[in-house]
């Protein structure tokens, strides 16, 4: 690992400490809980290691979903921001290469005759998804034909989903898992959509810290670090670590 020079650190511990954003709706990412409320998870550990690395405290700053955590960039709530990138995320802050990739699909009901990701995207179709989830930006960018549902939070969009008799509800795979349970005859697509990709976000015009940033996430992916918090938060499988930039 690259040492961080002064104007590094400078710029990511304004306040004497590094305040990482942790978004606390990905259940992959954030695991668990301490006693005390912090987040547990490989989002919150990577966070630990980019605040050992600069000598400082860490102290994490909780949000419900990742698009709080972006709507509070250049606000001074956070020095960075663990969350996916996304075009419309990286116009308010610079996101490093992905540290892991979750696999993004859809769920259709039991009576669909959609067999494919790629026929998911036709006319009269209506698709759930929760409102500024990575993979719901993505298909905001990306469906041209099918009616985008986006609902406030992952709870509400699986039950819309059901509750409005839509043909797809987009989501994480592993999340699809558990809710294809809660839908018996209800079927996961295989293949995938998009890679909902996460990164290390941080506020603009932090040059140094940026480029510092970049590099220490391309190495704590090459040393095995990454791969080492997925296995130590029991979510093999699930996450999985984004290739070399």
């Amino acid at each position: 690992m690259t040492a961080p020079s002064s104007e590094v650190i400078a710029q990511l511990t304004p306040t004497g400490v590094l305040r990482a954003g942790i978004n606390m709706s990905n259940f992959l990412l954030v695991v668990d809980k301490t006693a005390s409320g912090d987040p547990i998870g490989p989002s919150p550990s990577l966070a630990g290691e980019i605040a050992k690395a600069l000598g400082v405290d860490l102290k994490l700053v909780p949000y419900e979903t990742p698009s709080l955590v972006a709507g509070a960039a250049g606000n001074n709530e956070w020095d960075i921001g663990n969350i996916g990138a996304e075009p419309q995320r990286a116009k308010v802050m610079n996101f490093t290469a992905a540290y892991v990739e979750i696999e993004a699909t859809y769920l259709v009901p039991p009576e669909s005759s959609i067999q494919s990701v790629d026929e998911v995207d036709q006319p009269g179709n209506n698709i759930s998804v929760s409102k500024g989830s990575a993979y719901g930006l993505w298909l905001e960018n990306n469906i041209k034909k099918a009616n985008l549902k986006p609902v406030e939070g992952g709870d509400a969009a699986f039950n819309a989903f059901v509750n409005d008799n839509m043909d797809a509800l987009a989501s994480l795979r592993p999340r699809l898992v558990t809710e294809a349970e809660m839908m018996p005859g209800s079927r996961i697509l295989e293949g995938q959509f998009a890679a909902v990709q996460q990164a290390v976000g941080v506020n603009l015009g932090n040059d140094a810290a940026y480029a510092w940033l970049k590099s220490f996430v391309e190495d704590a992916k090459a040393s095995g670090m990454i791969a080492g918090f997925i296995d130590t938060h029991g979510v093999q499988g699930k996450l999985s670590v984004a290739p070399a930039a």
